[in-house]
């Protein structure tokens, strides 16, 4: 079987095309699932840390979480609401950094005087 050249000139292109493809990221879709997902968003949102997450009943069937966020560098952290629906923070609170040693973040320093 012989090949004409615009045939061959058709086929070398779809099968580079082809080898190149790789598998697309599928996007996350349904309820919010585990503690894991519900981190994720809210670090994304505010830029900082998750210290924990759990669930609570929330305006629908599939309720929402509630994840405390621990903001370096900052005084307070925030406490977000995150629909599991809709996969979107439904609101921001300011808290006290939470998982630290109270409100200093940093070691505690002895001074040490002549009494």
């Amino acid at each position: 079987m012989r090949l004409q050249p615009m045939a061959l000139a058709l086929l070398v292109p779809a099968l580079v095309l082809a080898a190149g493809t790789t598998k697309s990221k599928k996007h996350a879709s349904g309820p919010i699932k585990s503690a894991k997902e519900a981190k994720a968003i809210a670090e994304q949102d505010t830029g900082g840390k998750a210290i924990n997450a759990r669930r609570i009943p929330l305006n629908g069937a599939s309720g929402g979480w509630e994840v405390d966020v621990r903001m370096p560098h900052e005084a307070k952290g925030w406490r977000c609401i995150i629909d599991s629906d809709t996969r979107m923070v439904y609101s921001k609170t300011r808290i006290d950094q939470p998982g630290g040693k109270g409100k200093s973040d940093g070691p505690v320093r002895v001074v040490k005087g002549t009494r």
